[in-house]
């Protein structure tokens, strides 16, 4: 049950659970306040690159790729030690106070949290950096990334000088002939196509990896009791709950749950099965009609059709009426 967001920059802002350990690799997201610029001019970006220098030293953090856009930045770093909240508030508050004393302003410079996505492993970072590296086109700032300089762009693209606090070697070790630059422009030409992938990977907007990694950080780091202030807590729980409910409906109606979830057209009693396990998904608000046709590879028109029908099948009907009331009887949720 993937929620799959349009947009990493669509993102809440909510509370964040920050999940951390050794080796953990993010995408990074701030934004300024109220919309706000984070720099003013080049000064202002040289300090802070200066700064993501110190950052990346004092905290043992590899720095991937990096874009600076005007109000807001993007990065892609490893915590060799589980410190991303220190590096990151460290970072927050250094460069808001040299900011404020080069411009002469006071005051918060960044808005209040910072979106941080935990990445599953290094599989993604070819992806990652040519989505970070596009965000002046998609921006329309430029019509050419090699006229937009503040982003690791030109070091991947054209061999550029790069900073020491760059790591550039992994991603370019991707490819194997000796024109390693070339490749990478090419690559991130042609990655507009890829983008939608790498979106429907997002988990509740905050795992980038696979269902099994999503499992793996739920069983090793979710609480039994999911805190109050932290929705994605709450959703990563409700995925538990979610797929048992399917588990157990599939044991209990006798259908195999892949082929109810992947075919488009199902008939006779097999659609039957299905759209009991879509109204009882509905009944109890677990899933809205975008999700839930999301999840059984219908359209949200279909879903109206098949809850509405479903309905009027329990109205006329007094055997489909009982047969919802056991089957929904056997769900604590």
């Amino acid at each position: 049950m993937t929620i799959k967001p349009l947009s990493f920059n669509k993102i809440s802002m909510g509370r964040a659970w920050r999940i951390e350990y050794e080796g953990a690799l993010y995408h990074l997201i701030s934004r300024g306040n109220d919309g706000q610029h984070i720099y003013l001019n080049d000064a202002d970006r040289n300090l802070f690159l200066e700064t993501i220098s110190e950052m990346s030293e004092r905290f043992e953090v590899d720095i991937f790729a990096y874009v600076l856009m005007p109000n807001h930045y993007h990065l892609l770093a490893r915590t060799n030690r589980a410190n991303l909240k220190k590096a990151m508030q460290w970072f927050g508050t250094t460069y808001t106070r040299r900011f404020n004393n080069r411009n002469l302003k006071k005051g918060h410079l960044f808005q209040g949290r910072y979106k941080s996505i935990l990445v599953q492993n290094d599989a993604y970072l070819m992806q990652l950096s040519c989505y970070i590296h596009r965000n002046p086109l998609r921006a329309g700032i430029v019509s050419r990334l090699i006229d937009y300089k503040w982003s690791s762009y030109p070091i991947y693209a054209y061999a550029k000088k790069s900073p020491d606090w760059l790591s550039t070697q992994v991603i370019l070790s991707y490819f194997k002939d000796s024109n390693k630059h070339k490749q990478y422009r090419e690559k991130v030409q042609k990655y507009a196509e890829e983008e939608k992938q790498l979106l429907e990977d997002l988990h509740h907007g905050m795992i980038l990896g696979a269902k099994t990694f999503v499992n793996k950080i739920r069983k090793q780091f979710l609480p039994d009791i999911p805190h109050n202030d932290l929705p994605q807590q709450k959703q990563l729980a409700k995925d538990i709950k979610l797929d048992d409910l399917l588990k157990k409906s599939a044991e209990i109606l006798q259908i195999d749950i892949d082929k109810c979830v992947q075919a488009k057209r199902l008939h006779g009693i097999d659609k039957h099965k299905r759209d009991l396990i879509v109204y009882l998904l509905w009944n109890k608000g677990l899933m809205t009609n975008e999700k839930l046709g999301q999840l059984f590879n219908m359209s949200y028109s279909a879903i109206s059709h098949c809850v509405k029908s479903f309905k009027e099948k329990m109205n006329k009907d007094k055997k489909v009426e009982n047969q919802f009331e056991v089957f929904n009887s056997q769900f604590k949720l």
